[in-house]
């Protein structure tokens, strides 16, 4: 089995990879293997609406290939899906609005190709607007279909500065049970 993580934020090592990390270990621990795709920092486009994803049904997004029909055919051979996000005015990165919107009509032009998938959402915050960031993610997953996998707490964790994330006890807390919960989903599934 496996859990493929993207990571919204433009720091590649910042905090929301730090938190993507911690769920990763609980995983791994689980004998999931996990892969990291960065997305953020990365020039992805938003979604022009012109339907020729249903229309082709080659599970291809026909816009100038900026990386997504790659994520795409990633989402599609994982088990598990993971997208984290850092909190940008109270929602998830530009990069990650257009991951969002393009792969979510790709995959529902496509007769739902993430459906029964298990799904996560992480949040970095430095303070507030996390709901609304894991909203965002968990609208994706819940329209594709997919299982969500919840942890102890909103799966968020707090620091302000690359690294701080690590000082919230409760935040990792809340991604190792994320990482525990979802393999145990993973694995119920695939029984």
């Amino acid at each position: 089995m496996k859990v493929v993580a993207f990571n919204g934020s433009p720091r590649e090592s910042g905090n929301t990879s730090i938190l993507i990390g911690h769920v990763f270990s609980a995983l791994e621990k689980e004998g999931i293997e996990t892969e990291l795709v960065q997305i953020g920092g990365k020039s992805l486009r938003g979604c022009t609406g012109c339907g020729a994803c249903k229309k082709n049904q080659d599970k291809k997004c026909v816009l100038p290939d900026d990386g997504l029909n790659g994520y795409i055919e990633k989402m599609i051979e994982a088990d598990g899906i993971i997208i984290g996000s850092p909190v940008y005015f109270s929602d998830v990165t530009a990069e990650t609005k257009a991951f969002i919107d393009r792969a979510g009509y790709v995959c529902r032009a496509n007769e739902n190709l993430l459906k029964h998938k298990v799904g996560g959402a992480v949040a970095a915050a430095r303070r507030a607007g996390f709901s609304h960031t894991l909203n965002s993610i968990n609208h994706f997953l819940h329209i594709g279909q997919m299982y969500i996998s919840g942890s102890c707490y909103w799966n968020l964790g707090i620091g302000k500065g690359i690294g701080d994330v690590e000082n919230d006890d409760e935040g990792i807390l809340t991604m190792k049970t994320l990482g525990e919960n979802m393999a145990w989903l993973l694995k119920k599934i695939k029984q």
